[in-house]
C-alpha cells in the first residue's frame, strides 16, 4: 500500500473522526456534530456487542457515517460474525473498527482482531473498510514484538489504523516514523481527547461498571492526571505540538480521531475554533 500524501494542518482537523460510548444521553450529544460526520461507536465487555450495534443503528438513522467497534473476543461463532455483518449491511454501514477486546476468555473462536478479520474476508457481506488499533506507548498486556507481529499480519487486510491517546507528540512521531521504517504503511488517524469536563469524565467512568471503570481510568491515566489539575481539559496544546512536528513529515497522517467521551458539544465547538486558527 502506498503512503498517502501529507495533508495540511487544517485538514487534519476537518477530517477528524469522533468516538462515542453507548450510554444514556449520547444521542442528544452527537447531534452537535456536523451532519455526515464519521462517528465510531465503542463498546465494553460488560455491555456486549449489542449495545454497540444498537447505538450504531440509531446514529446511522440520523445520517451519520457510523463505524461500529467489533470486539473479537465477544463474537461467539462464525455464524454470529455473519449475523453481525448482515445487520451492518442492512443499515448501510460499510466500515468497522476491529479490536481484540479486553476479555480474559473469548466467547468464541476469535482471540484477536487478526483472527476475526481473516474470517471476515471470507464472507461476501464483509464491510468495505476495516480499521485497526495502534499503540504509540505500547500495550500493558502485549509485548512490543507481539504488537509488531500483529500489525504486520493485519496490514494485509486493514485500510487504516487509529492510535490510542498519547500526550507526548515526540513519542507519537518517533513511533510512527519507526512503523514506516519497518514497512507498516497503513494511513493513520492520531487519537486525541476532546474537550473534557472532570465531572463528566468521572460520571462516565462510574456508569460503565466497576470493572470497566477501572480499565477506563487505567487506559486514560494521563488525561485523568490533567483533569485533576483543572476542571476542564482542552487538547489545544497537544494538537499544536502534533501539527508542528507533523507539518514537514510525510508519514501518511490522515486526520485526528477524537475520543469525545460523549462530550460532543464542547468538543465540536473547540474543533471549529481550531480549524479557523490553522486555516
Amino acid at each position: 500500500m502506498q503512503l498517502d500524501q501529507q495533508v495540511p494542518p487544517g485538514t487534519l482537523l476537518r477530517q477528524a473522526r469522533f468516538e462515542v460510548i453507548p450510554m444514556r444521553g449520547v444521542v442528544e450529544e452527537v447531534v452537535f456534530l456536523p451532519p455526515s460526520s464519521i462517528v465510531t461507536v465503542t463498546g465494553s465487555p460488560r455491555k456486549g456487542i449489542e449495545s454497540t450495534l444498537d447505538l450504531s443503528e440509531q446514529l446511522a438513522a440520523h445520517g451519520f457515517k457510523v463505524v461500529p467497534h467489533l470486539m473479537a473476543r465477544l463474537v461467539r461463532s462464525r455464524d454470529h460474525l455473519h449475523q453481525i455483518l448482515e445487520r451492518l449491511a442492512d443499515h448501510c454501514m460499510e466500515e468497522v473498527f476491529v479490536i481484540g477486546g479486553d476479555v480474559p476468555v473469548p466467547a468464541g473462536p476469535y482471540d484477536s482482531a487478526g483472527s476475526l478479520i481473516a474470517h471476515m474476508f471470507e464472507m461476501t457481506n464483509r464491510p468495505k473498510r476495516i480499521g485497526i488499533a495502534a499503540y504509540p506507548e505500547g500495550h500493558p498486556l502485549i509485548s512490543s514484538s507481539k504488537l509488531m507481529e500483529a500489525l504486520r499480519e493485519k496490514q494485509r487486510l486493514a485500510d487504516y489504523m487509529v492510535t490510542q491517546i498519547c500526550f507526548d507528540p515526540a513519542t507519537i512521531m518517533r513511533w510512527l516514523a519507526g512503523m514506516r521504517e519497518q514497512g507498516i504503511n497503513l494511513p493513520v488517524y492520531l487519537g486525541i481527547p476532546g474537550v473534557l469536563k472532570r465531572k463528566k469524565l468521572l460520571e462516565i467512568s462510574l456508569r460503565v461498571g466497576v470493572g470497566d471503570s477501572t480499565r477506563f481510568l487505567t487506559n486514560h491515566v494521563g488525561m485523568v492526571a490533567r483533569l485533576l489539575r483543572s476542571p476542564i481539559y482542552s487538547p489545544d496544546s497537544l494538537v499544536t505540538r502534533i501539527i508542528a512536528l507533523a507539518r514537514d513529515s510525510d508519514l501518511a497522517i490522515n486526520g485526528f480521531h477524537i475520543y469525545t467521551f460523549n462530550q460532543c458539544q464542547a468538543t465540536e465547538r473547540w474543533r471549529q475554533k481550531a480549524i479557523n486558527f490553522y486555516c
